[in-house]
């Protein structure tokens, strides 16, 4: 967890990588179940053409078919994927009724400065048509208004490591695994 432009997918994605374990990024997995046709995703679709953002019903629902999956039953890295109280309390209940549970939340600890410059240079290098400015300043007032109280959440339950999040995608790295304890 963390601001937008924090490292979440790059270093999920190496995590992901180092531990063999699949990584569930809301929006790969939306696109995904729309794509299959699955129920779920014509019900995604349908929501998403509308321009709405899509139902927690919808997102709990996409990730519990992806839960059940052979390849995540060792685990998963979610990147994304909680991002309000509700989904975080939807997703206990839903990884409770499996028999499984978040065994850790790392929060990518970023100054509001260095998210946009990194946005910034993103947006130069790149070329996404969603890190303009204004995208920019929407997104960090909903990480504000609707994502951080979820780290208090996870906080409450003990299981968030904080990770500076600033230096070289190494060093990030190496905190990420010292945070989990791994090697």
């Amino acid at each position: 967890m963390g601001p937008p432009g924090a490292g979440k997918g790059t270093q999920g994605a190496l995590l992901a990588e180092a531990l063999a374990l699949p990584k569930f990024a809301t929006g790969d997995l939306l696109r995904d179940a729309v794509r299959r046709g699955t129920p779920l995703g014509v019900r995604a679709r349908a929501v998403m053409e509308a321009g709405h953002l899509v139902s927690d019903d919808i997102i709990l629902g996409v990730i519990g078919d992806e839960l059940a999956r052979p390849e995540a039953q060792g685990g998963v890295i979610l990147d994304g994927v909680v991002r309000t109280v509700p989904q975080a309390e939807g997703m206990a209940t839903l990884l409770g009724e499996r028999g499984r549970r978040i065994d850790h939340v790392l929060f990518f600890d970023v100054s509001d400065e260095e998210i946009l410059g990194r946005i910034e240079r993103r947006r130069t290098e790149e070329g996404r048509a969603d890190d303009d400015p204004a995208a920019v300043a929407v997104r960090l007032r909903a990480y504000r208004e609707q994502t951080a109280p979820v780290v208090d959440w996870y906080e409450a339950r003990g299981v968030v490591r904080s990770v500076n999040a600033v230096g070289t995608l190494d060093a990030v790295a190496a905190r990420v695994r010292e945070a989990l304890g791994i090697s």
